[in-house]
């Protein structure tokens, strides 16, 4: 069992500044947002459980990633907005990493990114690279500025 699937481990892993400054984009929420001190440039965030609530705008999506299956339903609701860029653990073996990729407008696969601790000291997870998906065209262009500052390869599912 990898690091990012243990239970009872803290949810509060910040993602680095370098990200935000590779997409080169700022959102209009976060839909994941830490209870304290955060990174991401948005206007708005959530940062209670936000699958019950409405998504607005151009979201960035990095949530708990818990036990095996829990991004399924964070992934699902991040699809269905359809706007926005989502950070996950690249399980390209996992049911709903290829229910995600099927869905993506383009992903980026990065290497580990080490996420930060609430006191800004990096961590050591996750254990494995992470993905971004892109859902629609900001998002898209967001991908491709991160792949050109050298932050990972570019992935384009294919239509069946």
């Amino acid at each position: 069992m990898s690091h990012w699937e243990s239970t009872g481990q803290s949810d509060e892993w910040y993602t680095p500044p370098w990200v935000f400054k590779a997409l080169g984009c700022s959102f209009d929420l976060d839909v994941a947002a830490p209870t304290v001190g955060a990174f991401v440039p948005a206007e708005k965030r959530i940062t209670a459980n936000s699958l019950s609530e409405a998504w607005e705008g151009f979201v960035w999506m990095n949530p708990p990633f818990g036990a095996r299956n829990s991004l399924t339903a964070w992934l699902a609701k991040f699809f269905d907005h359809g706007n926005g860029i989502a950070l996950t653990p690249d399980r390209t073996s996992a049911p709903w990493f290829r229910d995600a990729f099927r869905r993506a407008d383009m992903v980026l696969f990065t290497p580990k990114i080490r996420f930060l601790r609430p006191d800004g000291t990096e961590g050591v997870s996750p254990s494995n690279g992470t993905a971004l998906f892109a859902a629609g065209q900001r998002a898209v262009a967001a991908l491709h500025s991160a792949h050109r500052a050298g932050a990972g390869i570019l992935a384009m599912p294919v239509a069946a």
